[in-house]
């Protein structure tokens, strides 16, 4: 008897799932993973600075927002790496043009994670094969062979007010042949493999407590996908509010606590399975160092990449460390952008799938150098 992965993807050897999280309004790298022992950082940010004695230890130098205490034992088990000075080459620091940018891998058609699920030799193709939590595509999914977007499994109906719409509908696209039939029998195979998990009240693994909130709701959806064997291999969520101008601290402490309790919370409810599962945390860019009049800071620069799970290389920060001092800062005062995204994505999509002579075509017209993560 065919497994349920069989039955909706058509690929029973697919078990990897990449999960990218994308932290909207530019993220403080210098408050999410603060360089407590640089004393630079404490003369520009005499006020919001991330006390040394708040923070919580990570490597002898740098330290995680209190709020992200809850990963603190995935990063010291080394199932969490960090990747300091990362972002873009875009210096516009413009939110739109920074989240196009990144988004679209450069100045290409499509977005990267699209032309990735595309460009592997058996692309997916099932109707729950790649899943973007929330209201609408997000940009590096256009051009995917096959999205899903929902922000609920309660979403993922049809016919739900009436009940005989269905059945009328999978009789009249048996008559199909081909692709559209294919698509059409995958797609009410997953629907009634959600209708049988929707039956069943969901309860995380290993004691795992996510918080009240859309992301955590969120990241407990894509749990269930995946332990439910239903062929994800990429889901795509997003934490809106980070532009932090005016009170900084006031403004990140939620949503900092938003995002380590339900990483955290993710990783214990997955167990044994994130060591097929690699989690990706970026965003557009980072802040300026030195803190402004309304303690806040302004668009930067270099920002922070986590990535977690799927044998990364955790447990430890990456990337050169030059210091904060004005000498070695950029523009206006930003941390300069020293790991490219598309070199800290590049050995996770290899994890994924994606061969070398593909990256090229998922990243067009960068020279790649995969950081060893």
């Amino acid at each position: 008897m065919n497994s349920p992965q069989v039955l909706i993807t058509g690929n029973g050897d697919q078990r990897q799932t990449l999960v990218v999280v994308f932290l909207r309004g530019a993220a403080d790298g210098l408050a999410l993973v603060a360089p407590i022992e640089d004393d630079n950082y404490y003369r520009a940010r005499p006020r919001i600075g991330i006390a040394k004695k708040d923070a919580v230890k990570l490597d002898g130098f740098f330290g995680f927002h209190p709020q992200l205490a809850p990963l603190a034992p995935v990063f010291s088990a080394g199932e969490l790496a960090i990747v300091h000075g990362a972002g873009s080459e875009d210096q516009s620091r413009s939110h739109f043009e920074a989240q196009d940018l990144m988004e679209h891998g450069g100045v290409a058609a499509g977005g990267w994670l699209g032309r990735f699920l595309r460009a592997r030799p058996a692309p997916a193709s099932g109707a729950l094969a790649c899943v973007a939590l929330g209201k609408a595509l997000p940009e590096c999914l256009l051009g995917a062979p096959t999205v899903t977007v929902m922000q609920t499994l309660d979403d993922f109906a049809l016919g739900a007010k009436r009940p005989g719409l269905r059945p009328e509908i999978e009789r009249l696209y048996a008559l199909e042949h081909g692709q559209l039939g294919s698509a059409a029998r995958d797609t009410f195979d997953a629907l009634q493999r959600i209708d049988q998990m929707r039956a069943i009240p969901y309860k995380p693994a290993n004691e795992a407590s996510y918080g009240n909130d859309e992301f955590s709701e969120g990241l407990k959806q894509i749990a269930r996908l995946i332990k439910a064997d239903v062929g994800l291999e990429s889901a795509s969520i997003d934490v809106d509010g980070w532009d932090s101008h005016f009170t900084q601290q006031t403004l990140l402490t939620p949503l900092v606590d938003k995002l380590g309790t339900g990483l955290a919370a993710f990783h214990k409810d997955l167990g044994s399975r994130m060591a097929t599962t690699s989690v990706v945390v970026m965003t557009e860019f980072g802040r300026r160092v030195r803190e402004n009049s309304a303690f806040g800071t302004d668009h930067g620069r270099g920002s922070v990449m986590f990535l977690m799970g799927g044998g990364v290389k955790g447990g430890r920060v990456h990337g050169k460390w030059a210091g904060l001092s004005d000498d070695l800062l950029e523009g206006p005062g930003d941390l300069p952008v020293i790991n490219n995204y598309r070199n800290v994505l590049a050995p996770i999509l290899m994890r994924h799938g994606a061969g070398a002579d593909q990256l090229p075509r998922i990243f067009p017209d960068f020279s790649l150098q995969p950081l060893a993560l």
